[in-house]
């Protein structure tokens, strides 16, 4: 038989060993990078001083100025909190009522 023919074959596997096995990967999977140090680099200062986040807002504030109502939003959204969406749990303008059944039967 060759090779090709052996795989897949219940025949073929072995179970794992007690304590150490080189199969098994103890230590896990790649490490990955902290978010927040990652944003924190990327956003970092410039030539001027000034951090990239500054220039970012800065961008988004001129934006908005000028009209553009999605740069205005965003901005509104992040500083001041998104507006509170009241959801009306009505039927035709009356509250709904479940029904309730009372029942001694066990």
């Amino acid at each position: 038989m060759t090779v090709e023919k052996k795989r897949g074959r219940v025949a073929n596997l072995k179970p794992f060993t007690k304590g150490h096995d080189p199969r098994r990967n103890l230590a896990g999977g790649p490490k990955l990078p902290d978010l927040k140090e990652a944003m924190a680099r990327a956003l970092g200062g410039d030539e001027a001083g000034r951090n990239h986040l500054e220039r970012i807002l800065e961008a988004l504030r001129h934006k908005a100025e000028a009209g553009d109502v999605r740069a205005a939003e965003l901005l509104l959204n992040r500083g001041y909190g998104m507006a509170k969406q009241n959801i009306d749990v009505t039927s035709a303008g009356q509250p709904i009522t479940p029904p309730i059944v009372w029942s001694d039967a066990q």
